[in-house]
């Protein structure tokens, strides 16, 4: 075993340090059955020595890949470190992918053994097992509908926890064996990118990468055992891996886990976190969510909350920021948050949140903006998966909705000729797996890696500014800029827009792809006694194309007074005859649109955006739940909406 003394730079020298500090402090906790369950530090170090142990047994060896699947519970947590104590490498894989994903993933990495959630999960290897070579056994946590299954290749996991927990010398012996070979350079974690761009990527991580990253941001936001996270997104996302693996680890913090998807919001009020994270998508909801309420509420109510919002996105930045505020402006803050702010917090379960931070995509200024004028401490984080996602955060009194912060300690940043952003990092990633092109195509020999992102470190405030994806950047025919996200973001701030998608790149002008967002959009269709019998009917319904139009138009105008994004307002746009879909390959399992595929998919939308045509009819493929494949037919109106002149300072809109 590692002396207590040892270097901070692997999860068992670091689990054990958090054991040794914190060992009665909670570690985990998650919410079965309407109640919360706690492991403290010291038994989740016996339950990952004793899996380890049971693993090792099973026949897991050092280096083999072992896929990892499910939601968010303290038994998966402690798998991956139970595999990283024997000399294995987890790879977390997404529990909502369809067979096909698991199949390319677990057959690139030739994955050995699988920890698993539920009976779904295991149909979906077995769905694929003829395809995995090498592939052995599989271990799930919840036994419910596995009863009759053949269990040569099944173990419960309980059963492989007592393996090691009976143990009486030698596989604690192999153990202690294989942990002493462990070292800051070994494998940690084996990531796969989102594939924005095709397929994804094994992004290989060692343990003084994932460490050195999250120290450094716990050391910048001064975070500590004292700190508690709700792990509610996707374990196979780097960022949920970095929060709940790496920065709970490096911090010693409490990770919560809630009962399920359906219950994350409630269970969020329950626990009352001091910190979380949320991509832009989860923000977006949140925000729909409360304006759905309003919607529903009294006159008075709602006459209130517009009232005191209005005051709010006036002076309530500059009061969190402590910036001179007028006695009068202070006073109707002050009774806004008594009666409008502080039991708004409370119901999206931000009343004891010190830091909420969000990244994966760019926010728009307006949201961000939204959520720091109650008071809510939002800040921006810049990062990706080959970096082990700290690069830049933002200090708390350096916020601004336009930049994503300064460069963590040890990160070095780097503007290249094309605009691309550079970095060498603590965080930076080892190599693909079995890619050794596209790592050569990302990594240079002096270390500095490719973000495929462009931007610059913006002079006013000495922060890193993104502007878009490099590859998404480009110019109208007319010379100027065209950056599609931007535009998107402003879009997505409207509570009924889920999701938009915008073309123009060396065309005239610029068209978009728009889905409506089904709750908020039916919401209002209720409320004004519109039937509607599926998301395709209620898109294609006449008001809600004059709504979005007014939406589309409101952003053209906002764009108007940008002389440098002027020429990305909307001329023509459509809207959606379904919801962009994972398992259609239109989006990653993160939401982040797969634009050229969008594009080649829908080529006779676009081209209908581009032509005289009033509306087309169009035939799409589809996925159904059960893995079936499908056709839905449509017709599509073409809307065109207003664009305005570009406004100089102090004008008004033509």
């Amino acid at each position: 075993m590692q002396s207590s003394g040892a270097l901070l730079d692997t999860m068992p020298n670091l689990l054990a340090r958090n054991v040794r500090e914190f060992g009665d402090a909670p570690a985990y906790r998650e919410k079965d059955l309407g109640i919360w369950q706690t492991w403290t530090w010291k038994e989740v170090s016996s339950e990952v020595m004793n899996l380890a142990k049971g693993l090792i047994n099973l026949g897991v060896k050092e280096g083999d890949h072992v896929a990892v699947i499910g939601r968010n519970r303290p038994n998966l947590y402690g798998s991956l470190l139970a595999i990283q104590h024997l000399g294995a490498v987890p790879v977390p894989l997404y529990q909502d992918a369809v067979a096909d994903e698991m199949e390319y993933i677990m057959s690139h990495c030739n994955a050995t053994f699988a920890v698993v959630g539920d009976q779904e999960q295991v149909d979906k290897i077995y769905e694929i097992s003829d395809s995995l070579k090498g592939f052995k056994d599989i271990v799930y946590v919840d036994p419910k509908g596995l009863r009759k299954y053949d269990k040569k290749k099944l173990h419960d996991f309980n059963s492989i926890l007592k393996i090691g927990e009976s143990d009486t010398g030698k596989l604690q012996s192999e153990l202690e064996n294989r942990m002493s070979k462990i070292t800051g350079d070994t494998t940690c974690v084996l990531l796969y990118t989102s594939g924005t761009t095709g397929k994804s990527k094994g992004v290989v991580q060692t343990h003084k990468a994932i460490i050195g990253a999250s120290m450094a941001a716990v050391e910048f936001d001064e975070f500590s055992n004292k700190d508690s996270i709700l792990s509610y997104l996707p374990m196979a996302w780097v960022g949920d891996y970095m929060i709940s693996v790496g920065l709970g680890m490096a911090a010693g913090g409490c990770i919560n886990c809630p009962e399920g998807p359906d219950t994350m919001q409630p269970d969020l009020r329950e626990i009352g976190p001091s910190f979380f994270f949320g991509p832009p998508s989860l923000w977006e909801r949140l925000k729909t969510s409360v304006y759905i309420r309003i919607e529903d509420a009294s006159p008075i109510k709602k006459a209130a909350f517009h009232y005191f919002m209005n005051t709010a996105s006036k002076v309530g930045k500059d009061i969190m920021e402590k910036k001179s505020v007028g006695i009068w402006d202070r006073f109707k803050y002050s009774l806004g948050n008594l009666i409008i702010f502080g039991p708004l917090k409370n119901m999206l379960g931000m009343s004891k949140v010190r830091i909420a931070y969000t990244a994966g995509e760019a926010i728009s200024s307006e949201l961000f903006d939204f959520y720091r004028s109650l008071g809510i401490n939002l800040k921006q984080l810049y990062g990706q998966t080959e970096a082990s996602v700290f690069l830049t955060m933002q200090g708390n009194d350096e916020v601004y909705s336009d930049t994503v912060g300064t460069p963590l300690k040890g990160v070095e940043l780097r503007i290249a000729e094309s605009g691309e952003v550079l970095y060498k990092a603590p965080g930076t990633f080892k190599e693909y797996y079995k890619n050794p092109k596209a790592t050569g195509e990302t990594k240079d020999k002096e270390g500095w890696v490719a973000t495929g992102d462009a931007g610059y470190m913006d002079d006013d405030t000495g922060q890193l500014r993104i502007i878009d994806r490099a590859k998404d950047v480009g110019k109208l025919k007319s010379g100027s800029l065209f950056a599609p996200k931007y535009v998107e973001n402003k879009l997505k701030f409207f509570p009924n827009i889920l999701e938009a998608v915008l073309f123009g790149d060396s065309r005239d002008h610029c068209v978009a792809f728009i889905n409506i967002d089904l709750t908020a959009v039916g919401n209002w269709a209720e409320r004004n006694n519109i039937s509607y019998a599926s998301y395709q009917e209620l898109a294609a319904h006449e008001e809600v194309g004059k709504i979005l139009k007014e939406h589309v138009e409101a952003v053209n105008m906002d764009l108007a007074k940008d002389p440098m994004m002027s020429g990305c307002q909307i001329r023509r746009f459509l809207i959606l005859h379904k919801e962009l879909d994972p398992d259609d390959g239109e989006i990653t399992r993160t939401r982040k649109v797969k634009r050229s595929f969008v594009a080649e998919k829908y080529s006779d939308l676009v081209t209908a955006l581009y032509s005289d045509k009033d509306s087309i009819e169009t035939k799409t493929e589809v996925t159904y739940e059960d893995g079936r494949k499908g056709y839905l037919q449509a017709s599509i109106n073409l809307v065109d909406a207003t664009l305005y002149q570009v406004q100089k300072h102090g004008e008004k809109a033509a």
